[in-house]
C-alpha cells in the first residue's frame, strides 16, 4: 500500500509539474527552485512570468510552514494528518484546473489568472512536500527526482561490487521504492505534457483526481508515526 501511494505521489507531481511549466511559462510548481534558472532566462530573454517565479519561492516556504504548524496541531487531537493534507491538496488542484478552464489560455504569465493559477498548484505541492518529509521519511522523495536518481544508481554500481552481505540487502531494498518514484515521476510528466497539447484548458483536471486517490490510499496506520 505504501509503494502505490508512493507511484500516485510521484506521478501527480511529475503531471503538475510538466503541466504546469508548459501552461504558466515555465512555472515550475513541484520543486521550486527550478524557477530561479527559468526567472534568469525570462529576464534574459525579456518573456512574461517573471513575476510568477518570483513569488513562487516565498509562496512555497510559506505553505510548508503552516502545513507543519497546522500538522502539530492535529496531531495534538489526534487527527488524520496526512488523510486531510491530502485533502487540501486536492481542493488547491480543484481550484487551480477550475481557474485554467474558466481563465486559461495564459498568454501573459504575469497576468492575476496565471498568479493565482500558479499560486494554487504552487501551494497544493508544497503541502505534498512537507507531508512527505514528516510523515513519510521513509520512502523516496516524489518531487524532486535528482536525490532519488543518484541514490539509484549509487545502490546499481554497489551491487556490481563486493559489498558486505547487510549493506547488499540495504541497497536491494532502497532500489525498489526509488525506480518506482523515479520511473512514476517521469510518466508523470509524460501525461501532463501530452493532456496539455491535446485539452490545454483542462490540463489541470486530472491532478485533483489522483491526489483524491491519495487521500484514498493513504490510510492512517500506513502513514501516520507511530
Amino acid at each position: 500500500m505504501r509503494l502505490l501511494l508512493l507511484v500516485l505521489l510521484s506521478f501527480n507531481a511529475g503531471y503538475v509539474d510538466a503541466a504546469g511549466f508548459l501552461a504558466l511559462h515555465g512555472l515550475f510548481t513541484t520543486h521550486v527552485t527550478g524557477n530561479f534558472v527559468t526567472l534568469g532566462a525570462a529576464v534574459a530573454m525579456g518573456a512574461t512570468g517573471v513575476l510568477a517565479k518570483l513569488l513562487a519561492l516565498p509562496l512555497f516556504c510559506v505553505v510548508v510552514l503552516a502545513a507543519r504548524l497546522v500538522g502539530v496541531g492535529m496531531e495534538r487531537r489526534d487527527w488524520p494528518v496526512t488523510r486531510i493534507m491530502f485533502v487540501l491538496q486536492a481542493a488547491l488542484l480543484a481550484a487551480a484546473a477550475a481557474l485554467s478552464v474558466r481563465l486559461g489560455p495564459f498568454p501573459d504569465g504575469d497576468a492575476w489568472p496565471a498568479l493565482a493559477t500558479g499560486g494554487a498548484l504552487v501551494a497544493a505541492m508544497a503541502i505534498q512536500n512537507a507531508v512527505h518529509r514528516v510523515r513519510l521519511p521513509s520512502l523516496p522523495p516524489s518531487t524532486v527526482m535528482t536525490g532519488p536518481t543518484t541514490q539509484m544508481m549509487v545502490d546499481l554500481g554497489d551491487l556490481m561490487r563486493p559489498i558486505r552481505p547487510e549493506a547488499r540487502a540495504a541497497a536491494k531494498k532502497r532500489l525498489g521504492p526509488t525506480g518506482l518514484s523515479v520511473a512514476a515521476f517521469a510518466l508523470g510528466c509524460g501525461a501532463g505534457a501530452l493532456v496539455f497539447v491535446a485539452v490545454p484548458l483542462w490540463c489541470f483536471a486530472p491532478a485533483p483526481v489522483v491526489s483524491l486517490l491519495t487521500f484514498a490510499v493513504a490510510g492512517r496506520k500506513a502513514t501516520e508515526p507511530g
